[in-house]
């Protein structure tokens, strides 16, 4: 979902594409916009797509969206872990001309917390199973820079799209008179609108950025709130009590957690330097994405 609009924004603006796929059917071959194959699970990249190359986006990594048994929860790490290795392997290994590695993360590092605020220079980390994922995925972009190259990793809040991701889950019940908050709905939910988040990572590499930057708008929700927003733009009553914890876990299994945690970020670090927010409130986006 990101890499698509990322890649539209990218050819909108002039740029030059080379993109990775485990699938061969899906590779294309155009002046602008050339697909390569990889399997990192076998260590398989074809390394011409590091022609030219001054930047690597990396996104990729097995969705947490899906049930968490115990061998989907390593699928999700290895993932993630294992195609860094393939990339960094590729560039020790050979001459290249990156300048910059930009990493997608996760704000799931941050602690379940009512009350705190979190920005990037907070080193906490959440017990859960998603914290766990984000160090060991942010340690394995940290290699890149032993070779010389700027490293940037965007932690994602929860992105709002037409096409997929949070905001289609919550719709769901909601429109057929079953949405409800979860648990008591006051947990924080750190939002982005797809488009500011693709904007931000253009923004990344035309800045050369370094570090971490979180990617959240400026005015999280709470989950009641969320709910509310949505069933007003759908025109929908909420008439449901509120979702206990209990009976999302026997639902969904470990992944209820992701409903119930809060994390309030802040996205200041991005605002002072220099990125601005096309949509700064959940109403605002919203009425673009429910029209």
């Amino acid at each position: 979902m990101i890499g698509t609009d990322l890649g539209s924004l990218l050819l909108q603006n002039g740029h030059s594409i080379h993109y990775l796929s485990t699938s061969k059917k899906d590779l294309t071959d155009e002046p602008n916009f050339k697909g390569f194959h990889w399997n990192p699970q076998q260590g398989i990249m074809d390394e011409n797509c590091m022609l030219d190359v001054d930047v690597i986006i990396h996104l990729a990594g097995a969705s947490i969206s899906k049930r968490w048994t115990e061998s989907y929860k390593q699928e999700i790490i290895e993932s993630r872990i294992v195609s860094a290795n393939l990339l960094y392997k590729s560039l020790k290994n050979n001459p290249h001309q990156v300048k910059q590695f930009i990493s997608a993360s996760a704000i799931g590092i941050y602690p379940d917390s009512l009350t705190e605020t979190y920005t990037e220079d907070n080193k906490s980390v959440d017990a859960s199973f998603l914290g766990r994922v984000v160090v060991k995925w942010e340690e394995s972009v940290d290699k890149f820079k032993l070779l010389n190259i700027k490293v940037c990793k965007i932690r994602t809040g929860l992105v709002l799209s037409k096409t997929g991701g949070m905001l289609q889950e919550l719709k769901k019940p909601i429109q057929f008179g079953l949405g409800a908050p979860f648990g008591n709905g006051t947990q924080w939910q750190s939002w982005i609108h797809i488009d500011d988040l693709v904007h931000e990572y253009y923004f990344a590499l035309l800045k050369g950025w370094q570090g971490v930057y979180n990617a959240t708008a400026p005015n999280p929700a709470t989950n009641k709130e969320m709910t509310k927003a949505i069933a007003k733009k759908l025109d929908k009553p909420l008439i449901l009590p509120n979702i206990p914890k209990f009976l999302m876990n026997m639902v969904l299994g470990e992944m209820h957690i992701m409903l119930f945690t809060s994390q309030k970020v802040s996205s200041q670090k991005a605002v002072d330097n220099g990125f601005e927010f096309r949509y700064k409130t959940l109403d605002a986006a919203l009425d673009n994405l429910m029209k």
